[in-house]
């Protein structure tokens, strides 16, 4: 069972967009990513572990995370059979007065968020995103806004009902310590000149060890997470400021700006300069 239309994460949506699929454990997303639109996911059924920036959780039956545009994600399942739903979004898919009305208003859209759905209530739950699925297949004139009108039924839903933890419950959290020091490492220094030996330091590990398991964790390696920060960093200042393209590379972390603008084309498809034009 799935309905995962192809959208392109470097792009934006055209409105509001239901997914599911049903995952057995062992299935990884080809590749982590980020995207510039808002994501919620929700599982239905089982379990999944979601690396989110520099954090793992580790989500059950009930539990949904929110994931606002531009934040790096992956998503491993480690046992038996997961069923998950998401409804993806824009900002201006959301009416402003149903935002005003979730748990610290506006604010609640700012950052990425777990909350968890009282079991009474779970019924309820996977029936709306059943209509929601129900729509996106449907597909005609009318599916674009019914599909918006569920959104705010949903978030509505959830803030009416569900848990909202002030910091993450403990429980969700997943054990593996070591890879989340790395990540939160890297995430803290990506813009200084640090080398894979300071980033297995900070986890304990050797090197070559630390990539192994940093990669069977995440889906990619150290090297590539630090390069992805990197690169986000470069695309808010050239968005934001008027600084010298070099001079930005230097700021993110990179050494080489010739290597720094070769991988900002591989990873948003044109040029720093040409990507400063078109914004």
């Amino acid at each position: 069972m799935e309905n995962r239309p192809a959208y392109d994460p470097r792009e934006p949506i055209r409105g509001v967009k239901a997914q599911t699929a049903v995952r057995d454990a062992g299935f990884a997303m080809p590749r982590p990513h980020c995207h510039p639109y808002f994501e919620l996911f929700y599982v239905e059924s089982g379990a999944c572990r979601f690396f989110l920036e520099s954090q793992m959780y580790d989500l059950h039956a009930g539990d949904f995370l929110l994931i606002p545009p531009e934040v790096f994600h992956s998503t491993r399942y480690l046992s038996g059979r997961c069923k998950r739903n998401n409804v993806l979004f824009a900002r201006d898919d959301l009416d402003r007065a149903v935002a005003a009305l979730l748990p610290r208003g506006e604010d609640f859209l700012s950052a990425p968020r777990v909350f968890q759905t009282p079991e009474a209530l779970r019924e309820t739950m996977d029936a709306q995103f059943s209509r929601m699925l129900h729509e996106e297949r449907l597909g005609d004139e009318r599916s674009g806004p019914m599909l918006r009108a569920m959104l705010q039924e949903l978030l509505l839903l959830c803030a009416r009902a569900c848990r909202f933890p002030d910091s993450i419950p403990a429980d969700i959290h997943t054990t593996d310590r070591q890879i989340v020091q790395a990540a939160r490492f890297i995430h803290d220094h990506y813009a200084e000149r640090i080398t894979a030996r300071d980033i297995a330091a900070a986890a304990g590990y050797s090197p070559n060890y630390l990539s192994k398991k940093f990669r069977a964790s995440v889906g990619i390696g150290p090297h590539e997470y630090l390069s992805f920060l990197r690169l986000r960093c470069a695309a808010l200042l050239l968005a934001t400021t008027d600084e010298a393209i070099t001079q930005i590379a230097f700021r993110c972390g990179f050494s080489d700006s010739s290597y720094f603008k070769d991988a900002f084309k591989k990873r948003y498809g044109v040029t720093p300069r040409a990507y400063r034009k078109r914004l």
